[in-house]
């Protein structure tokens, strides 16, 4: 299999994206450590998991504390002995408290901040060392179409995004010379839970499907191109952010709504 003898962490894998990642990881040959801060929805991904006849465990974690990131790095070479592909998957948005600048809580700023882009230089601090003993590997970033085509009314939500981006590209070259690819991923809008509290309404859905070239995104798509970014047939990249959405980005979008 394409990641035999390889290890990985999924943060955020208890659901969506990171569940559909963990579980294509798995697949691929991957030993799998699933983080999330809920530990039902982790351990239910790694029940799936071990169901398939793959090798994983759970680690609850903040990703969102430092402290948290280096207990679950930790944890993984505890369990397995080595590291060598991280996907940096945990993310949030707020869409009822995330907004214009001006009326958004600081608060609420530093929750989304913390977790979608200052968990990814966390667990990136303490997985590259332990990557590069390994030989190097792979680390993945979840970015998004958001990075490139803010919509308006998530200032919160697309600054932690495009620092995602940027993020990715500046640690591409340190880890270069470690034998590690660092690669962030852009998708569009998938069809998982935390997109449905945000459109509320299937006619709110439609519109959002509309602005995609063939429709909204499954996240078991979303988890082929981490798959991919993780394995050496993408050798040729680093320090590449892909736009995987369906051609979001490439529509002028406001016409969606009309």
């Amino acid at each position: 299999m394409r990641l035999s003898h390889k290890v990985a962490i999924v943060t955020g894998g208890g659901s969506g994206l990171g569940r559909a990642g963990a579980l294509g990881l798995a697949q691929a040959g991957a030993k799998v450590v699933v983080s999330d801060i809920k530990p039902e929805a982790g351990e239910s991904t790694v029940a799936a998991i071990s169901a398939a006849g793959g090798d994983g465990c759970f680690v609850a974690a903040d990703v969102s504390r430092a402290s948290d990131c280096e207990r679950l790095v930790n944890a993984a070479i505890g369990r397995y002995g080595e590291l060598h592909i991280l996907y940096n998957n945990a993310g949030i948005a707020l869409p009822f408290d995330d907004g214009f600048a001006p009326r958004v809580d600081p608060a609420v700023w530093d929750r989304v901040i913390a977790t979608n882009l200052s968990s990814v230089f966390y667990c990136s601090h303490f997985a590259i060392p332990e990557i590069a003993k390994a030989g190097g590997g792979s680390i993945i970033n979840t970015a998004s179409s958001m990075a490139h085509l803010p919509l308006g009314g998530l200032d919160g939500y697309a600054a932690s995004k495009g620092g995602v981006a940027l993020l990715t590209k500046s640690m591409a070259s340190g880890c270069g010379l470690m034998n590690i690819r660092v690669n962030a991923i852009s998708p569009g809008y998938v069809d998982t839970p935390m997109n449905a509290m945000i459109w509320q309404s299937e006619e709110m859905k439609a519109a959002f499907a509309k602005g995609h070239a063939t429709g909204l995104q499954t996240p078991e798509e979303i988890a082929e191109v981490v798959v991919f970014l993780a394995s050496d047939e993408s050798r040729s990249l680093t320090g590449a952010v892909l736009n995987c959405d369906r051609g979001w980005t490439a529509f002028k979008q406001p016409d969606m709504f009309r």
